[in-house]
């Protein structure tokens, strides 16, 4: 390829590389289909890459003159290896996919439509598009709305034992990587759709749900504060047997963010409190294998929870809790050191007994809280590490590590 002269015109903008399927915006500029995709869908840009325009409408009009001269300039130079470029299927139509949601009227019918959909979608975020506005989200947002988790595999009215179609239905619906304004709608039925994502997570298959925590999680991520405080408490249950399961590392990533996102708004923290969240994540934490970003994230939620007395009390009653997190402190990162340190500053302010505070001591608390303030690892850590040390540099004052200064702070 380095010996053939390829016209400029051939190449795309964003791939620098011959294109395949060419197809021109509103701007006027010609990208190969699958770069320009990628940078408007998948990457949320709403510019053109070259002019910098924003782009009001989104639809790719092919360009049929370019791609066929394509074709003949691949055909002249088949002797140099060059192979030719194959003419693209066309994107779907909205009449095509209106005309599928309305003949899936019966069970049989209804997993047909679901097997076709799922290939439309993979071809092309074009036909993603597409299908999210013909009424494809809200197809497939009432096959999970009406999911009954009692019904047996006999009562089911189809015929194929291996596909379920609220399987199917929530595969779809991720795949879609939905718009902003398809997961408001979603988030914005009366609380219908979390509610019924909900009743998968706590009878579904393991696939489903899944996929339920990862909807949610975009979900939330798009979501007005007065939105998230109205969640139920039978939510944050089923997103904690999530992470105690263990479903997949995607799931727990994805669940973990989500109660990052969801626990500070309103009495969350409590109802991640009274759902076991505490000793789940401190068992995940006693885990060696977690990854420093999961770690982050269950510190951040630790956090969040012990800002309640609810999860206070649930750290301390866990008898590795208070180790566990003096131990991340200075081991994973700036960001996890500062949240265990938060973490125990909730703990100094708060639960301050004298059974605590000499448990603090016996475990090395106080000396990793010390060593905080002789190392660089953040002014914000340093300056909460100090101030627990302060509170109770009476209690602590026979230990080796504690600073005079903060001791003599104390009036004899």
């Amino acid at each position: 390829m380095d010996e053939i002269d390829v016209p400029p015109f051939f190449i795309s903008p964003i791939s620098l590389e011959i294109m395949k399927d060419p197809v021109t915006l509103s701007t006027g500029i010609t990208y190969d289909r699958e770069s320009i995709e990628k940078w408007l869908f998948s990457g949320k840009n709403t510019t053109c890459p070259v002019t910098k325009q924003v782009i009001a409408d989104c639809e790719l009009t092919p360009n049929h003159t370019l791609r066929r001269l394509l074709q003949s300039w691949c055909m002249l130079n088949a002797s140099l290896g060059i192979e030719r470029i194959p003419t693209p299927k066309p994107p779907i139509s909205k009449a095509q996919i209106v005309k599928l949601l309305i003949d899936a009227k019966s069970p049989q019918q209804q997993i047909k439509c679901l097997d076709t959909l799922k290939s439309i979608a993979a071809e092309n975020a074009t036909n993603k598009r597409c299908m999210e506005s013909s009424g494809a989200v809200e197809f497939l947002a009432s096959i999970v709305c009406n999911y009954d988790p009692t019904a047996t595999e006999e009562s089911l009215d189809y015929e194929f034992d291996s596909i379920k179609p609220i399987d199917e239905a929530l595969s779809i619906l991720y795949s879609l990587q939905l718009s902003e304004a398809s997961l408001k709608n979603l988030m914005g039925k009366n609380g219908d759709f979390i509610l019924s994502l909900t009743r998968v997570m706590q009878r579904g298959s393991y696939e489903s749900r899944a996929y339920a925590v990862l909807l949610l999680k975009s979900m939330a991520e798009i979501a007005d504060p007065m939105q998230l405080i109205n969640f139920r408490p039978q939510l944050f249950i089923e997103l904690v047997q999530v992470l105690h399961d263990q479903i997949s590392k995607q799931a727990s990533k994805a669940t973990l963010q989500l109660l990052v996102s969801i626990c500070p708004w309103g009495r969350n923290k409590i109802k991640a409190a009274e759902a076991g969240v505490v000793p789940v994540l401190i068992d995940l934490l006693l885990d060696s294998s977690s990854e420093r970003r999961a770690c982050e994230m269950i510190l951040t939620v630790l956090d969040a929870v012990c800002g309640c007395a609810e999860g206070r009390s649930e750290l301390l009653k866990h008898g590795a809790g208070l180790a566990i997190v003096s131990k991340k402190i200075l081991r994973v990162s700036q960001v996890a050191s500062e949240r265990a340190v938060r973490i125990l500053l909730s703990i100094a302010k708060f639960c301050a007994t004298s059974k605590v505070l000499q448990e603090m001591q016996q475990l090395g608390v106080v000396a990793k809280l010390c060593l905080v303030l002789q190392l660089d690892c953040g002014s914000k850590t340093k300056e909460k590490a100090r101030e627990v040390l302060k509170l109770h540099a009476r209690v602590w004052k026979n230990s080796p590590c504690m600073p005079t200064n903060l001791i003599s702070s104390y009036p004899a």
